[in-house]
């Protein structure tokens, strides 16, 4: 199995949840980190949304806020995962969001094992 570290980003969110990474077929992905920066001169929240339906043992996995509401302070910067690990399975998906259109970047840095 090959491990590749890779950087996914996606600038200026907008208010509606939109995909940052989904993970390929026959891959599973380990997040290191997600980062939230905020453009503007006035603060911002963001929603990450992690999107999954996989199934482990006869339990299937549901849609879940990684963080809703998430505040960022004008001209700053948000470490989401702050030393935690995140396993996405394939087929499994990062969505954001961003209280103010064209505001707020993200930036999310994984590990894939294929």
């Amino acid at each position: 199995m090959a491990n590749t570290f890779r950087l996914k980003t996606k600038a200026s969110l907008t208010t509606t949840l939109a995909d940052v990474y989904e993970v390929d077929a026959s891959t599973t992905t380990i997040v290191l980190g997600i980062s939230l920066s905020n453009k503007s001169n006035a603060s911002k929240t963001a929603d990450i949304l992690i999107v999954t339906d996989t199934s482990h043992s006869g339990e299937t996995n549901a849609d879940s806020y990684l963080g809703y509401g998430l505040p960022i302070p004008a001209g700053g910067t948000l470490e989401v995962m702050s030393g935690n690990k995140l396993v996405l399975q394939t087929t499994d998906k990062i969505q954001a969001k961003a209280s103010a259109g064209s505001a707020v970047d993200i930036i999310v840095s994984i590990m894939e094992i294929a």
